[in-house]
């Protein structure tokens, strides 16, 4: 299965950041998790995609409002020292401007916060890209987030 949204995400790396291309990857970013979760308007709790072969990946709804819903995206790894979450994002998402803000990501796989300057454009498009990279995969492995049909009908009323 082609994803639409790959192509133009390339397109969006190959160019230098500016604060309205920073704004299309947002809106970008906003589909490809929409891809992943549809319902994430209507989502509460702790959810998790488990695909054969794949690492679980875990969507927690920690805020959900009107016009927005604040989220925590991970994986988790067993270590000794108890489960570690990379890459760890905690991300806002503007349902009516169909964008997603990044509040926070770690990661340990690329250097993001290499020659961080706070709080510049060019860190918010590296932040960006890598989220938009990491949807896609997830999107790739056909990772999905579901709510169940009775949990919709309550929510419709």
């Amino acid at each position: 299965m082609q994803y639409p949204w790959i192509s133009r995400t390339d397109q969006l790396l190959d160019c230098l950041p500016t604060v309205g291309k920073l704004l299309d990857l947002c809106e970008e970013n906003y589909h490809l998790l929409l891809t992943l979760a549809p319902q994430l308007r209507y989502m509460q709790g702790l959810h998790a995609s488990c695909r054969p072969g794949h690492m679980d990946l875990f969507l927690e709804i920690l805020e959900q409002t009107p016009y927005t819903t604040v989220v925590h995206l991970t994986y988790y790894f067993a270590r000794e020292e108890g489960q570690i979450a990379d890459p760890d994002a905690l991300l806002r998402v503007y349902h009516d401007a169909r964008q997603i803000e990044v509040a926070s990501l770690r990661q340990k796989a690329l250097p993001i916060e290499a020659n961080y300057q706070y709080p510049s454009l060019f860190n918010k498009w590296k932040i960006n890209v890598f989220l938009s990279k990491w949807l896609s995969f997830c999107g790739a492995q056909k990772h999905q987030f579901t709510t169940s049909e009775e949990f919709l009908t309550k929510m419709h009323g």
